[in-house]
């Protein structure tokens, strides 16, 4: 059952890739969220008329110190619906730590249980050297230490999707292409997304919202194939809430959609 993986990945990679400026100086001040928020989603399968309810996802944002520094402290857990544990049971959580100032990363957690199989990620960037420091494993892989050089405007999956949060999407074109680096897994990547517009639109709960729309292009990786297509719909309002995150399958679709925000 690789579904479960698949939606719980979803909201944290694809919702992640949108605009930044590609140049050292693209760290962000923060006027989208605040310590206290929580966001709630609800993983599901849909073909036509048909909805299976899948697993939730919270986003949080905290408080912290890192080396000194004022930071935020983010968290993001997921797990499968409780009738589906007996197959095919998911717990995941990320964590990151973000400098309040700049929204730079600092720190990144992963830890993931996902049936049978479990992956841990711990990354450490030092900005004097550069130097992105991986310790990690899988139920495939012992356990190792990787050392990466990073360039500025390098982040976690997590920490990307609260700095990106921030963008001034009014500023973009339908079809503009932008880039974002990313550190997944053990690699460091270059991705793009194209803008597709403003769109209204309704979710299975009855609610509608006025969204900017994007679709995510990624490249080879061990998470997605190499340009498989996802689409996005944010608010458009100072928050920039992710509010529908959908991916086609052979048969129907997986989507993410809000259910509810606390703290904004």
């Amino acid at each position: 059952m690789k579904f479960f993986r698949t939606i719980l990945f979803l909201l944290l990679l694809s919702i992640s890739k949108v605009l930044f400026a590609q140049s050292a100086d693209c760290y962000l001040i923060n006027n989208a969220f605040k310590s206290g928020e929580k966001v709630y989603y609800r993983a599901v399968y849909n073909w036509g008329f048909i909805w299976i309810n899948a697993a939730d996802v919270i986003f949080t944002v905290g408080d912290t110190t890192y080396a000194g520094k004022n930071c935020y402290y983010l968290k993001s857990e997921g797990w499968s619906l409780k009738q589906y544990d007996w197959f095919y049971k998911v717990r995941d959580k990320f964590e990151s730590i973000i400098d309040k100032d700049s929204l730079k990363p600092y720190w990144f957690l992963r830890d993931t249980y996902e049936g049978s199989y479990v992956a841990y990620n711990n990354y450490t960037f030092n900005y004097n050297s550069n130097n992105l420091r991986i310790d990690s494993y899988t139920s495939d892989r012992k356990s190792k230490r990787e050392n990466f050089s990073f360039k500025p405007c390098t982040f976690d999956v997590l920490g990307a999707i609260y700095y990106c949060r921030n963008i001034n999407f009014n500023s973009l074109v339908i079809d503009q292409k932008v880039p974002l680096r990313m550190a997944v897994d053990n690699e460091i990547y270059d991705l793009y997304i194209r803008f597709l517009g403003k769109e209204k639109i309704s979710i299975h709960n009855g609610k509608t919202y006025n969204t900017f729309k994007f679709s995510a292009m990624l490249v080879k990786g061990t998470i997605f194939k190499g340009g498989e297509e996802l689409f996005v719909w944010v608010t458009d309002d100072k928050y920039h809430i992710p509010v529908m995150v959908e991916a086609k399958i052979l048969i129907g679709s997986v989507k993410a959609l809000l259910v509810g925000v606390e703290g904004i």
